[in-house]
């Protein structure tokens, strides 16, 4: 296995492709660990580094703080500066898209573009976050599970078997991590900063997507000059998961044109 130890804590990653080429680091959604890329990594362009890694207190990671954004960023800029050891593409998924902005804006030398894909660079308010807080620790994730899945992924794709494991991800998550990083996402807004942002962007909305509706994320892409947009038919909150090939379809030439 493969370890970032941090000063407090250890951050797992996995990291696949050939020595010293270009890396792209993925950063995922809250709830769910590095097997969130699977279905999407082998539709993406050989000859690529692609770095994924588990958040604070998800997968095989340590939890030790990681309660503001700037505590997941750090997290990923030490995997950037230790691991890839240069400049990468950034793709980040929900809270990861939080992630990348900020890494993106704090250190525009370590990140080449950006691929931001359900996300905004405001998600919900401090109100909503701290009411979803209350209701885990007053219900645990478990019974909260059906909820949130009707907001990660389309009727059709719930209909199937393949949401099982994605269910057992999301309810087996530690639920003090996934209230920590509740409570990153309340502190969250990074508006005036990604506005500043001047790197090749991409951004990628679901259509049926519950938690970063598409009108959300389009007013962030709108932020960044020159960012493309892109919504997926029939895909909801993780179309990494639900329509890879449609995912990777947007990211691979992307990452054609800017990783190397």
């Amino acid at each position: 296995m493969q370890v970032l130890n941090r000063a407090d804590g250890a951050l797992h990653y996995l990291i696949d492709g050939p020595d010293g080429a270009p890396v792209v680091i993925f950063a995922n959604s809250l709830g769910t660990d590095l097997r969130l890329w699977d279905a999407l990594l082998p539709l993406l362009p050989q000859g690529l580094r692609y770095l994924r890694y588990d958040k604070q207190g998800h997968g095989l990671s340590d939890l030790w703080q990681a309660d503001r954004l700037q505590d997941h960023a750090d997290d990923a800029i030490a995997l950037i500066r230790d691991v890839a050891q240069g400049p990468v593409v950034f793709v980040g998924l929900s809270i990861g898209g939080l992630i990348g902005q900020r890494v993106a804006s704090q250190h525009p030398e370590l990140v080449r573009a950006l691929v931001l894909s359900n996300t905004a660079a405001r998600l919900g308010t401090p109100d909503s976050w701290q009411d979803r807080i209350a209701a885990i620790r007053r219900d645990g994730l478990p019974a909260m599970a059906d909820g949130i899945l009707q907001r990660w992924f389309g009727s059709d794709f719930r209909a199937t078997p393949q949401v099982a494991p994605w269910r057992n991800m999301l309810a087996r998550t530690a639920p003090e991590a996934y209230v920590a990083a509740c409570h990153a996402l309340a502190g969250a807004d990074q508006t005036q900063a990604t506005a500043a942002l001047d790197l090749p962007t991409a951004v990628i909305a679901g259509a049926a997507d519950g938690a970063s509706p598409p009108d959300l994320v389009a007013a962030t892409a709108a932020l960044i000059r020159g960012a493309s947009f892109d919504v997926i038919t029939g895909a909801g909150h993780l179309p990494c998961v639900e329509t890879p090939a449609a995912h990777a379809a947007i990211i691979a030439p992307f990452l054609e044109r800017h990783a190397r």
